[in-house]
């Protein structure tokens, strides 16, 4: 019965097209709408534009300490993929869900609704929490103003589950993340006579060079980390436009570089790679053209999860999961690190269904994960019920 609970919110969470650039209200409402059916209050916060809402609900004595489930509510675009089936119209067969967002990661969300209305009626000694964001695809933006509110309350959590699909492994780490537009100015001239301007494509062009010279060396030199598939840094170009017209030398080129590190401490050195790239390029043509160079503005950043695996807040949850449940990291960004930051708490990631079927045409989740992330929540509310202490392992 409690799964069939479970299903009927995947398939309503599923039907909400949130994709990131639109509204994700319709969804916030409903799940509101939904808690307040059991009075559960829901507390939302909008973005500047209200057109997006972040929400946090409680249940549970709130002056103790408890647990924080965390979820995502928006899911990325489906054009251009060949769906069989429509993306918003959840479609059950084969026991799988498929629909856009089933795995990355409305399935989890289903899961913890469910556990916070099951919550709900029992007698809970410590509370659970649950939070769910917006703007998570382009960089974990949206979530900035719900953790202020978070970490203004007068009692933080234990620890944070955040939900992304990890088929219930425990990931205690996943990378962080900067993003930076690089804008190359050049001099445009005519292409009949490019010795006269400098091409700022050609400029984009060294500045990548560059850039594909200091991976070979981050290769090596970073911090190693074999739990990761790739077990260092990397430097990634992932978007690149200039030029107006064959004949005329570009003036601009605009690249977005994207940078992903397994330890906080990298980040500054990382950033002074890319500005040292880009200042010894545009040094290399001052003398002609003083009015020419490499610029570099940040776009989004999040730190990276960096949880021990021994940490008691791991070995707790391992007490709750199969006997088989292993502790990975994953290569993929969540919010993780972010609520370890300005919660100052344990993060870790763990839900169900796998990135495998993430961002792809014909999306699913197995409904095998779906009902072991309920039996897993259910132990949780078990344990919110005996008011145990995690030291008690």
């Amino acid at each position: 019965m409690a799964l069939n609970k479970v299903l009927e919110y995947c398939h309503a969470l599923m039907s909400y097209p949130t994709l990131t650039d639109g509204p994700n209200l319709d969804l916030v409402y409903w799940i509101r709408d939904e808690l307040d059916s059991y009075n559960i209050k829901s507390h939302l916060i909008y973005d500047q534009e209200r057109k997006k809402a972040n929400l946090f609900a409680s249940v549970g004595p709130q002056e103790k300490e408890g647990i924080l489930l965390s979820g995502h509510t928006d899911v990325v675009a489906t054009e251009g993929q060949s769906w069989t089936t429509p993306p918003f119209q959840p479609t059950q067969r084969d026991n799988k869900i498929y629909a856009r967002g089933a795995a990355d990661m409305k399935g989890f969300i289903a899961c913890a609704l469910h556990s916070l209305v099951s919550a709900s009626k029992l007698p809970l000694q410590r509370p659970l929490h649950l939070s769910l964001s917006y703007d998570e695809e382009i960089g974990c933006v949206g979530v900035h103003d719900l953790l202020v509110h978070l970490s203004e309350r007068p009692v933080k959590p234990l620890l944070c589950i955040i939900g992304e699909p990890t088929s219930m492994q425990l990931a205690s780490g996943h990378k962080g993340k900067i993003t930076f537009e690089v804008m190359c100015k050049g001099r445009p001239g005519h292409s009949a006579n490019p010795a006269d301007a400098l091409n700022a494509i050609h400029l984009a062009s060294d500045f990548i060079q560059a850039l594909r010279g200091q991976q070979d060396l981050l290769n090596k030199s970073t911090p190693q980390d074999t739990a990761y598939d790739v077990p260092h840094a990397t430097i990634h170009v992932g978007t690149i436009a200039g030029g107006t017209a064959v004949n005329i030398v570009p003036e601009s080129c605009k690249m977005v570089v994207e940078i992903r590190y397994i330890k906080a401490s990298e980040a500054p050195s990382l950033i002074k790679t890319l500005e040292t790239c880009a200042e010894q390029i545009t040094q290399r043509y001052a003398a002609r053209f003083s009015d020419v160079g490499i610029t570099l503005k940040k776009l989004v950043s999040y730190p990276p999860l960096e949880t021990e695996n021994n940490d008691k807040a791991v070995r707790f949850l391992s007490s709750l999961l199969a006997s088989d449940t292993d502790t990975i990291k994953v290569a993929f960004g969540a919010e993780g690190g972010l609520y370890s930051q300005y919660l100052g708490v344990p993060a870790i990631v763990c839900g169900p269904g796998s990135m495998k079927q993430g961002h792809k045409a014909d999306e699913f989740i197995e409904i095998g994960q779906l009902r072991r992330c309920n039996e897993f929540l259910m132990n949780i509310n078990e344990w919110l019920v005996s008011g145990r202490t995690l030291d008690c392992l």
